[in-house]
């Protein structure tokens, strides 16, 4: 039967069995759907491979390429004398990748713990992180990153840093300052300095296995520069006698505060500058903002009676008086308005020399109102009283000098000599060097200095000379500062002596002051000494602070090896000295 069919040529189609029963249009769609497919899976591998390379080879290189900071070598701080203040040592950070971290043994990561100085949880927190980057801890010293390696713990790194060592510690730690964990200044000469310091850090890419070993450098893109030496003006020796001298003065009369700044007439290099309290730069966990403090610069007081030289020097000038000019001081008060003006002694007539050896209120108020307002304040702005010091170096204030218009005549009264007038430490000592050079002055700087700085007159020659007389008398037995006498060399200051305010008003809380300079014959240097609130017997500058400035600058000329101007004789101390007036 089947063979009939065949031979008759009979369709298998024809049959009921297998006959299509689909619509046609069905298999027309599938047809279309599996072009299309192809099409999108062409569309897409043209998309990848010729349109999106940049993106798909920075995911790539994402996981294998990695760019290495070249950190700079910060440069060094050194003083006149090539003598280190501030270098850099190789330290490591130790950094992590979490994810790679996950798995690691439990007793490996306990000792990373411990090696780090943290906690087990401290150091889980850490390393729960969705970050691909996470630092475990900054400047770990060489032998302690060499055991971390050590443990073998997958996806633990180590990078190249470097860590801030001073060897001065507290001694110069308000002259140099100090840097963050980012080696960046963020006081003293570090911060000053900065950009010359730190140099610009370079980097290079290379390929990591997974288990981050550089297995291949691909370039270098930036070679790192090191940063610059800085040489200060700062004289070590100098610097250890002057902290040394104030530290010992502080625990004697138990003050609050101190200060002290030396200074070179001949160039305007700072020396020496030390402030109480301090702090070690090398550890600073427990810093508190009063051992932070460069009262030398940023700390500003009255200064009472070591401004009576400049309105001496001012009448002197515009030839109201001369040296010998009798005021008599007597009764020992003068009363302007509703206020009355005070000397410590009842003096009777004083030549103008003995109103500066005896430090006379009265007698340089007198003198004073003989000067107009602008006078006073044209001297006081010259010298740098109210503006802040040129110094490059952050933080030195203005201090505060009123406009000459607004001064009663009280006020100018209680100013010349030095009340109602704040100045800085630094600004004292700077001002002095008028009386110093012979009527001129000169810019202060904190690095060494390599060319004769720029004078600018400010008096005359004779009116420096006339004034430098004066205050030689102050440190003699008949002055307010016998204790300023240094044997073999002539000496020349004047003491301060000032009440503090508090709440707008004078309490009996002190500010002792000694400012002077020697050899008189030819000044070397300055010393500037401020005392904040003795308490332990004498609160006088002449007695507090004339003491430290005669230690200082004996120890100072001598390492500067300066040549004695008179014959070394005894110190003579009278038992009961005079006081200065406040």
């Amino acid at each position: 039967m089947s063979r009939t069919a065949a031979a008759k040529g009979v369709q298998f189609s024809a049959s009921p069995v297998l006959a299509v029963k689909l619509p046609v249009w069905r298999s027309r769609v599938v047809l279309f759907g599996m072009f299309a497919a192809f099409a999108a899976l062409a569309g897409r591998a043209l998309w990848l491979q010729g349109i999106s390379t940049d993106f798909l080879q920075k995911q790539g290189e994402s996981r294998y390429a990695r760019t290495l900071e070249l950190p700079a070598t910060r440069g060094k701080i050194t003083d006149r004398n090539g003598q280190v203040l501030a270098s850099s040592l190789p330290v490591k950070a130790i950094w992590a990748i979490p994810e790679d971290v996950q798995g690691a043994p439990k007793e490996k990561l306990r000792e990373l713990a411990r090696l780090l100085d943290m906690s087990e949880r401290d150091l889980n927190k850490k390393l729960d992180s969705d970050r691909s980057f996470v630092y475990l801890k900054r400047q770990v010293e060489q032998d302690v990153a060499d055991k971390i390696a050590k443990l073998g713990i997958p996806g633990i790194e180590a990078r190249k840093e470097y860590k801030r060592y001073y060897p001065e510690g507290e001694v110069m730690a308000h002259i140099v300052g100090f840097t963050n964990v980012e080696d960046a200044g963020q006081e003293g000469m570090e911060l000053a300095s900065q950009k010359n310091l730190a140099g610009t850090n370079g980097s290079r890419r290379v390929i990591k296995d997974r288990l981050g070993r550089i297995v291949e450098d691909i370039e270098s893109v930036r070679m790192p520069h090191d940063g610059k030496n800085l040489a200060l003006s700062i004289d070590s020796k100098i610097q250890y006698i002057a902290f040394s001298q104030l530290k010992e003065a502080v625990e004697k009369h138990k003050a609050k505060a101190a200060g002290v700044v030396v200074v070179d007439v001949q160039t305007g290099e700072v020396l020496a500058l030390a402030n109480l309290p301090t702090y070690n730069p090398n550890d600073r966990v427990h810093l508190t903002g009063a051992q932070l403090r460069n009262r030398v610069l940023t700390d500003t007081f009255e200064p009472g009676s070591i401004m009576k030289p400049f309105t001496i020097a001012l009448a002197l000038e515009n030839k109201l008086v001369t040296p010998n000019t009798v005021i008599q001081t007597a009764p020992g008060y003068l009363t302007i308005g509703k206020a009355t003006i005070h000397d410590a002694h009842v003096h009777g007539p004083l030549t103008v020399s003995e109103v500066i050896e005896k430090s006379s209120n009265v007698g340089t108020t007198k003198i004073a109102l003989q000067l107009q307002p602008q006078q006073m304040w044209e001297m006081f702005t010259t010298v740098g009283f109210g503006q802040p010091p040129k110094l490059g170096f952050p933080g030195a204030v203005a201090g505060r000098v009123r406009p000459f218009k607004s001064w009663r005549p009280i006020e100018q009264a209680t100013m010349s000599y030095g009340h109602g007038i704040s100045v800085s430490l630094i600004q004292m000592a700077q001002s002095y060097m008028i009386f110093a050079r012979d009527g001129d002055t000169i810019p202060l700087t904190f690095q060494k200095a390599g060319d004769q700085p720029i004078s600018r007159r400010v008096i005359s020659e004779k009116t420096a000379r006339d004034v430098r007389a004066m205050m030689e008398t102050v440190v003699s037995p008949a002055g307010t500062a016998p204790k300023a006498q240094i044997p073999g060399y002539r000496v020349a200051g004047k003491t301060g002596t000032a009440h503090k305010l508090a709440g707008g008003q004078y309490v009996n809380k002190y500010v002792a002051s000694f400012v002077g300079f020697a050899p008189v014959s030819n000044p070397r240097i300055i010393v500037a000494v401020m005392v904040d609130e003795p308490s332990n017997g004498s609160h006088y500058g002449g007695d507090v602070a004339a003491p430290v400035f005669a230690s200082v600058t004996a120890n100072a000329l001598r390492a500067l090896n300066v040549a004695p101007d008179s014959p070394v004789t005894d110190i003579i101390i009278p038992a009961d000295g005079v006081k200065e007036s406040m």
